[in-house]
């Protein structure tokens, strides 16, 4: 078999021939250039790069992102992922603003990180190019040493340790390429692994904890965002039982782990219809489900327990900011910590003594980094939170712009009355009026949140251009009916939503209606692309980052460890009235409204939204004369994991929105 870098440069060349193809079928010649050290970047239809924007850029290339990662086995060091080069790497501090020791020097950016319990090994998920199908390797800090765990082809992740650290369970398409079956192997003798549970297609089945005695592997099921239950699997007869949650009545249900006598699970669920809270289910299935005493208005997003499972913590989220609580399980009660920094959390990690919490946090106007919270004797108690990381190289902070919380009215479409859509509007320093850029996340059952964000920051400083990042009907966050808002037929609810933001902006005198912008990636990509059809004539520009142009060849097209689970949020394109309706609302089938000039970046390797909906949309606008800039990363995927690629994409959508929305 040829090595990784032969297998790159071949699908390489591959890829270079396949796009010049498609030039040629388009019928018209089309500028191309061959970008990046590794020639692995495309870019068509764009003028070069002018030499001069790496002075008028660099400033917002170089800031950093650090993610905790974990405990040291002494636990009294983190692991964390940053880069030094161009790619995330796994590192050790051993303390507070230390010295990083990089622990990997893989070729593609670390994935998934999971330490040995009482001992020394790492687990750690890798995929190849942006491909989507991670490997399992086995890093051994004390010698160096990393072996690959899993085949090299089919996808593994979603890997937790037994409490001895002697077994690891993980989730892979292993057996047929598209259930998300589950394994166990002794990384002592991976080619030992064994199946112990073949996953029924059309959901996500993955591994959550083991019991203290090992017979028993907590199970988590997942088919969609409203719909996950619980299982217990007994590992030595098979059976599979469920613990939380109906096959009936869908209701969120996700698994943390078990509780320091293996009596219950303790899990995060909806099925009291309000917010997302922590329960208790006893195994024995004969008692209620206990819930947590305090009553807390905004869902619970992650929650984690003490490896002795005497204490926990979790996150709520609170209109995009993040607030950290203390949980006592023997109680089930919570307290919020204090002194916490208002931002993004995530990424939370008891010591192995459990007498300390690692975290991940970031702002508007600061990058991820890794803190640690002192914890009490008591488990509701803490002391300081200390910052143990902190960007080298990036801006003063205090020249980031933090953006405000607003709330513009959208026509409910089922009746006269209104809907307030939650919105953040970061505003450039200066006299306006401004253009302005719609950015649309991701999802759909996504959220923008003002965490760091280098590129809007970059837009408003040297652009003068506002950013306003809506969470239109169908954004995770503001409860289960908000969330349903846009499924199915409803999809096009939140397109609308677009369309009023633009006439809120209108009556904004701080704004320029006249010069408007759409940015979205993945399904906001689709809505970015949709706004072009549905609100064409007032917008000037649409950045398409690996958006779905037809949601049919879409569904047919995506990997198939993924598409049961986005036919339960879009439709199943198999039915003939929904593949009908999917036909009419997919902008492909619309290219003959569109005059917008457009920008459309992908990655070749996107295991998630094909190049195949760039590729089908690029030429479909080439062949009616539009201004078209398209940008093909061949060593990435569904998002730009490695900084040279990720600069080249800052520096072609400064020139692209200089070109059409802002001159």
């Amino acid at each position: 078999m040829p090595s990784g870098r032969v297998r790159r440069v071949i699908r390489a060349l591959v890829s270079l021939v396949f796009l010049a193809t498609l030039s040629i079928s388009a019928g018209a010649t089309v500028e191309r250039q061959v970008l990046g050290s590794d020639r692995q970047l495309i870019l068509e239809g764009a003028p070069p790069i002018p030499e001069s924007l790496d002075d008028t850029l660099s400033r917002f290339h170089d800031t950093r992102s650090t993610l905790f990662s974990g405990w040291a086995p002494d636990g009294k060091g983190i692991l964390v992922k940053t880069r030094f080069g161009g790619i995330n790497q796994l590192h050790l501090i051993t303390q507070a603003e230390g010295k990083k020791k990089q622990l990997t020097f893989m070729e593609e950016p670390i994935g998934e990180v999971t330490r040995q319990p009482g001992g020394s090994l790492i687990a750690f998920a890798m995929d190849e190019g942006g491909s989507g199908f991670d490997h399992i390797f086995l890093l051994n800090p004390e010698q160096g040493s990393v072996q690959r765990l899993t085949d090299g082809k089919s996808l593994n992740n979603r890997m937790v340790w037994d409490r001895q650290g002697r077994l690891l369970a993980y989730r892979s398409t292993r057996r047929n390429g598209k259930s998300n079956d589950i394994w166990i192997m002794d990384p002592k003798q991976p080619g030992q692994a064994r199946l112990v549970f073949k996953a029924r297609d059309g959901a996500l089945w993955k591994p959550v904890d083991f019991s203290r005695d090992g017979k028993t592997l907590l199970v988590q099921y997942y088919a969609g965002i409203t719909d996950s239950r619980i299982y217990l699997l007994n590992l030595e007869s098979g059976a599979l039982r469920l613990l939380v949650g109906d096959e009936v009545n869908a209701t969120s249900n996700v698994a943390s782990g078990f509780d320091h006598q293996d009596e219950s699970v303790l899990f995060v669920t909806n099925q009291r219809g309000g917010a997302a809270e922590i329960g208790r289910a006893p195994l024995s299935g004969t008692e209620p489900v206990a819930y947590m005493r305090q009553t807390i208005t905004w869902d619970v997003t992650e929650f984690r327990l003490s490896p002795d499972r005497s204490r926990g913590a979790f996150i709520t989220n609170e209109e995009g900011i993040s607030r950290l609580y203390l949980f006592d399980p023997a109680t089930m009660s919570a307290a919020s910590a204090r002194k916490v920094p208002d931002g993004v959390i995530s990424s939370l990690g008891f010591s192995p003594s459990g007498n300390r919490l690692g975290l991940t946090l970031s702002s508007a106007r600061n990058p991820n980094d890794a803190f640690v919270l002192r914890l009490g004797k008591k488990p509701l108690k803490s002391g300081r939170i200390k910052r143990w990381t902190q960007d080298e190289d990036g801006l003063n902070p205090r020249r980031y712009v933090e953006p405000d919380l607003v709330h513009y009215p959208a026509p409910m479409l089922t009746s006269e009355r209104t809907i307030l859509m939650p919105a953040f509007v970061y505003r450039p320093r200066g006299r306006g009026p401004h253009p302005v850029v719609i950015y649309i996340h991701g999802g759909p059952e996504g959220q923008f949140r003002p965490s760091f964000n280098s590129t809007i920051q970059m837009w408003l400083s040297t652009l003068k251009v506002a950013v306003i990042a809506p969470n239109v009907r169908g954004s995770l966050g503001y409860g289960e009916r908000y969330l349903s808002m846009d499924d199915g037929v409803l999809r096009e609810n939140s397109v609308q939503d677009i369309g009023a933001l633009i006439e809120w902006i209108a009556g904004q005198k701080e704004f320029d209606a006249s010069r408007i912008a759409v940015y979205g990636a993945s399904y906001g990509g689709y809505m970015a692309l949709a706004s072009s059809v549905h609100f064409g004539d007032r917008i000037k520009a649409v950045v398409n980052r690996a958006g779905i142009s037809n949601f049919v060849s879409y569904l047919e097209n995506t990997q198939g460890y993924r598409r049961d689970l986005r036919r339960v949020e879009y439709g199943d394109e198999r039915d003939p009235e929904m593949r009908a309706f999917l036909q009419q609302i997919s902008p492909l089938n619309h290219v003959d409204r569109i005059e917008t000039p457009m920008l459309i970046v992908q990655g070749q390797n996107d295991p998630v939204v094909p190049v195949s909906e760039s590729e089908q949309i690029v030429n479909a606008l080439r062949s009616r004369g539009l201004p078209v800039w398209y940008m093909n990363a061949l060593n990435e995927g569904h998002s730009y994991e490695k900084k040279e690629n990720k600069d080249l994409f800052q520096k072609v959508t400064y020139l692209f929105l200089q070109n059409f929305l802002v001159e």
